[in-house]
């Protein structure tokens, strides 16, 4: 053998094809055809689903000082912040107070 993973290709084209298909299908579809409910009705959770799909690892892997596992400070400063957006509800104050806490932690921080 000379070492050439073809399942590791086929799982990559495959995965690409489908979402194609599944993108495309919105686009080239009539717009007289029918999309069952269930679909309609989930639709409605994507982006209540991409938001923490996109925004946990930022938090949780990025700049992560040697020797640790996560980011404690992001993780600390997206706690307060989303306690704040829980209570208020305000997303401009919630963002300010999110960046200001990392700002902080990072300032005081012996790391």
């Amino acid at each position: 053998m000379n070492g050439f993973d073809w399942s590791s290709w086929l799982t990559v084209i495959f995965a690409g094809a489908l979402m194609l298909v599944i993108r495309a299908s919105f686009i080239v579809l009539p717009p007289d055809a029918k999309i069952p409910a269930w679909l309609l009705d989930s639709l409605k959770y994507v982006a209540a689903a991409v938001l923490p799909a996109l925004a946990v690892p930022d938090i949780l892997f990025r700049d992560v000082p040697a020797g640790e596992m996560f980011n404690v400070y992001r993780i600390v400063a997206a706690s307060v912040a989303g306690a704040y957006a829980f209570k208020t509800r305000d997303i401009f104050g919630t963002m300010a107070l999110g960046m200001v806490v990392l700002w902080l932690l990072k300032w005081w921080s012996p790391l």
